[in-house]
């Protein structure tokens, strides 16, 4: 989306970088700032996107091992962590859906800001 921004429209894409009525002795260090931020902007969504969804994976992962470790020791126990599993589950599938809304509504905010 930057460089779709670049080409597109040069001075609207260059004019995010610096605020106006920036002092001048803060305008290089503004300038590179706000270039380091566009440039780490996608690498931070996909990084929570990652986080997130492996966490939860790995949560259910784990959970569900000891469910079945427990079934032929503790099969009450086992009952219970079978319960939590499901509610786990359900869980996951709304962070799922929470995710992709942010994903979505964050790849919309940088594109409207660049195109």
């Amino acid at each position: 989306t930057l460089l779709t921004g670049l080409r597109n429209q040069p001075s609207a894409s260059l004019g995010h970088l610096l605020p106006e009525g920036t002092p001048t002795p803060l305008i290089p260090a503004l300038i590179l700032i706000e270039t380091t931020s566009l440039l780490i902007r996608p690498l931070a969504l996909g990084v929570r996107l990652t986080a997130n969804l492996t966490a939860g994976h790995l949560l259910i992962q784990l959970i569900s091992t000891a469910t079945v470790v427990l079934f032929s020791t503790i099969p009450a126990v086992s009952l219970l962590t079978l319960l939590v599993l499901f509610l786990l589950t359900i869980l996951e599938v709304a962070v799922a859906i929470i995710q992709a809304y942010v994903f979505v509504l964050l790849l919309s905010l940088y594109l409207q800001e660049n195109i």
